[in-house]
This record gives structure tokens, C-alpha cells and sequence, in this order.
């Protein structure tokens, strides 16, 4: 039975099977057709919804793509649709207002998305200074209005009147959710504590596992699987934790990446950076470094930092917990070494200074897959490299090391002589595939460049590309 709080108003669904998705009973069951459904994958952005969460003692909306999101997952939580954003007397919201009068929707299609993205930022009262709006609404898409009537209504919305009635009903929809509270029966099982999560995997190691399921959410959109048994990890509060221990920054496997974007950023800013390109925020706010590792894709875009870190899984089966290193996890394609009922509870990055650099390569900057990602860690005392990690995605079966050109450059010069040798190095280690992404010639170039480029930052000279929007006339 799946309890949730839609639009102010509470919502129970006893029948649902257990791979429903969150759109198609928005609009199929509940008849909320503004939400729309595009891509059907968590790229375009048209089924944006907000999801409102207890934090403390206080609600936090964040932007989701309703597309790829399970019904269950929205248990014991606030849901918020484009219905539900206006005044009961249809007063516009400020983010609707501002939309009207900066003349930002054309067809309309993608317009509700838009909406429920700039109202999560307007509860957040966030930034409005460009490079914010464009982190902010990289993963809507618009096909026919153009951007600059949007970002100009992201930059106002702030500043009109109305919205009061959200803030004011904060506390009291925090009260309900509380008293909601109880964890799932059935086929969608949420558990909200860790030992309960791993005695539940333990006696059902056939159950589809998923945190924030932004790739196991395709497989039923775009691969029409059916699944009759789906455990989340992302209500146990253990699995959601970031700290600081021993010199290791340890990340729950359910921890999403917009919770690990402030560490990422103050210990490896470059690990932020890349961060910001993985996916958008609306996959951000669901996606995690633990499904990351448990579908090992080949492209993902985190696992190459993983290795460069020389990161360490503490995996758990029952009452019984392992430690494996990240070299030691990657068996082959999208094969790992997690045994039947055992999850990954959380990832150790240790605190060791080195200077990492991280260089992905996709056709679009933004909400792309990469066809080549490198990530490079050293330690040297500006002259010589005493030691290296190369994480690479998209060259072999598995995201791999670069072993071959780390040897390379271990007790060498910090020269660009030393990293070209390397590169060469490099191109010899792999055979990477040409498909829609790359071809196999262009994949060993662009990791070659990449290898090449992380050795120019490590020495002080960077190579940038300038990227500076344009801006409307003042």
C-alpha cells in the first residue's frame, strides 16, 4: 500500500503492480495531465514533478523526472503536479506569472515542466545569476519558445508577489507526513531501517534493487520489463549519509548526487565539476553513486573517478559486511562482485592530496552520455610524479585503469614529455568499440588528448575553452 500526500491532498493506491511508474498513473489514474511524458527516459524534462521530503523539520522540494520514478518511491512524501502550483482560484504562482509575462511558452508542451523546476528553485530561493539558471534548466527542454524568455522568468520570479500559501502550509504538511510514516507492504518494498533492508535482501536476492532508479527506471519505460518484487534503498537514513571518518570521506550508497556535490566539490573540485555534467539536476536529485556501481555501465560517468580515487566498498549481505577495493569490483560487462542478496552500503574515498583532473567527452555539454571519460589522481612534489590512477569509461567492457600509462609516468618528470609518453602508452592499452557514440580511432585520440590535457593542468598551464553565454541586449 502506497500513502502519499498529491497536490495537498492524501492519496492511497493499494493495487498498483510494483514496477508502475509515477507518470503514467499521474496521468492514467489520476487524470493530472499537465505532467507530460517525452522521452520517457529523463532527458527532456516535460514530466517534471516536485517531491517534497522531511528534512529535519522542515519540507524540501526537489525537481524529479516522473517518467523513470517508481509509484512506490513516493511514499510518505509531498507530491506537487503543475495542477497544483496556482492558488485554489487560480491566482497564478510567481514562477506561472513570471513564465506569462516574460512570454516563456510558445506550444505549451514543455511548460509545465519548466514550471515545477523554477518552483523548487523559488522554494530554495536559489541563485539567479546565469551560470545557476543554466545548471538549473539544463535538463528541460524547449523546442520552439528558445531559452531566453525562460531564464529571464527564472530571473524575476523571485521578486513577484504571491506564493504564500506553500511556505504558510509547510508545517502542517510536514505534521502529515510524519504520521504517514509506516513502511510499504507488498510488492514495492521500501524499508526505513538498514538491518531490516538486509535481512529483507538476504531472504529475497532475486528482488530488483534500486536507489534512485534513474537507469533501472528505462528498463521498464524502454525495455517494457516487468518486475514483480522491487526493494529501494533511498528511505533507509544510513544509506543516505555523507561524513568524514579516518581520513575517508564515506558516501551511503542511497546518498543522491546534488547531497554529494558540496564534498565533491570541497575535497576534488574537478570531481564537482564533472559532477555537474552528469545528467542534470532533476537526475542529480534521485541518481546515486551506489546504482552507479550496481549497473557498472561501461560510461558511467562517476565510476572512472572511483578508480582514480582508489575508492573502498563496504558490501553487506545479511548481518555479515566485506570490504572490496575498487579495482576488485568490475568483473565484467555490467557483472560485479556482488553476490546474490549482498548490496553495496556505502563508498570510501580516502582524503589523500592528490591533485585529480577529470575530462568527459560527449557531443553536448550538457545531459549527455559520454563516449570517452578519463579521471586522473597524482601525487608529485612539482617535479616528480610519484604516483598515478587513471580511471577510464567508455574504452572496455568495464570502466577500467589505465595500468599501463600509470606506470608510464611513476618516477618521472612532470613534463609534457612524460604524459605524451603516456598517452602512447594509453592508445596501446585498450581496443575500445565504435558505436553511435565514437568511433574506436576517435575514442584512443580523445583519451590520448585527455591524458595529455590532465598533464598540463598538474603543471600549472590548464587548457580551457572560454564558454561564455550570450546574454539578451541590456
Amino acid at each position: 500500500m502506497i500513502r502519499f500526500v498529491l497536490n495537498g491532498e492524501e492519496v492511497t493506491v493499494a493495487d498498483a503492480p510494483p514496477a508502475t511508474m509515477l507518470l503514467p498513473w499521474l496521468r492514467e489514474r489520476a487524470g493530472l495531465t499537465g505532467t507530460k511524458e517525452g522521452c520517457a527516459e529523463g532527458d527532456c524534462g516535460a514530466c517534471t514533478v516536485a517531491l517534497g521530503e522531511v528534512i529535519g523539520t522542515h519540507l524540501r522540494w526537489r525537481a524529479v523526472n516522473a517518467c523513470i520514478l517508481f509509484l512506490g518511491a513516493v511514499h510518505g512524501k509531498a507530491l506537487l503536479t503543475v495542477e497544483g502550483v496556482a492558488e485554489p482560484d487560480g491566482t497564478l504562482h510567481p514562477v506561472q506569472r513570471a513564465l506569462v509575462e516574460q512570454h516563456g511558452s510558445q506550444c505549451g508542451f514543455c511548460t509545465p515542466g519548466f514550471v515545477m523546476t523554477l518552483f523548487t528553485h523559488w522554494w530554495r530561493r536559489g541563485s539567479t545569476d546565469r551560470d545557476s539558471l543554466d545548471e538549473l534548466l539544463a535538463g528541460n527542454l524547449c523546442r520552439c519558445t528558445g531559452y531566453r524568455p525562460i531564464v529571464e522568468a527564472a530571473r524575476v520570479m523571485a521578486s513577484l508577489p504571491g506564493g504564500d500559501r506553500h511556505r504558510a502550509e509547510e508545517p502542517a504538511l510536514v505534521a502529515r507526513l510524519r504520521a504517514i510514516g509506516a513502511p510499504l507492504a507488498g510488492g514495492f518494498v521500501a524499508p526505513h531501517q538498514l538491518d531490516a533492508l538486509a535481512e529483507h535482501l538476504a531472504a529475497h536476492p532475486d528482488a530488483l534493487l534500486v536507489a534512485g532508479a534513474t537507469d533501472a527506471g528505462l528498463w521498464v519505460t524502454k525495455e517494457l520489463q516487468l518486475f514483480d518484487h522491487v526493494v529501494s534503498l533511498m528511505d533507509v537514513a544510513e544509506l543516505r549519509r555523507i561524513d568524514v571518518q579516518d581520513d575517508t570521506l564515506w558516501v551511503g550508497a542511497a546518498a543522491t548526487y546534488t547531497d554529494l556535490l558540496p564534498a565533491a566539490d570541497a575535497h576534488w573540485p574537478a570531481f564537482g565539476r564533472m559532477l555537474r555534467r552528469l545528467g542534470s539536476e532533476l537526475i542529480r536529485n534521485s541518481g546515486t553513486l551506489g546504482g552507479n556501481l550496481g549497473s557498472a555501465s561501461p560510461i558511467g560517468d562517476a565510476l572512472p573517478v572511483l578508480l582514480a580515487l582508489d575508492a573502498t566498498l563496504t558490501l553487506r549481505h545479511g548481518g555479515e559486511r566485506r570490504t572490496v577495493g575498487i579495482d576488485d569490483f568490475f568483473l565484467d560487462y555490467k557483472r560485479t562482485a556482488l553476490r546474490p542478496g549482498e548490496f553495496v552500503e556505502r563508498i570510501g574515498l580516502p582524503l589523500r592530496p592528490v591533485a585529480l583532473h577529470v575530462e568527459k567527452i560527449a557531443k553536448r555539454f550538457d545531459q549527455d552520455i559520454s563516449a570517452v571519460l578519463l579521471a586522473t589522481a597524482l601525487r608529485h612534489d612539482g617535479e616528480i610524479i610519484s604516483a598515478a590512477r587513471i580511471g577510464v569509461g567508455g574504452m572496455a567492457a568495464t570502466p577500467k585503469r589505465a595500468l599501463a600509462a600509470e606506470a608510464a609516468l611513476v618516477g618521472t618528470s612532470l613534463e609534457d614529455s612524460s604524459f605524451n609518453r603516456a598517452a602512447s602508452a594509453l592508445t596501446a592499452e585498450f581496443q575500445p568499440l565504435t558505436d553511435m557514440r565514437a568511433s574506436a580511432a576517435y575514442r584512443l585520440e580523445a583519451a590520448a588528448a585527455c591524458l595529455v590535457k590532465a598533464g598540463r593542468a598538474a603543471m600549472g598551464r590548464p587548457l580551457e575553452l572560454p564558454v561564455t553565454p550570450l546574454e539578451a541586449p541590456a
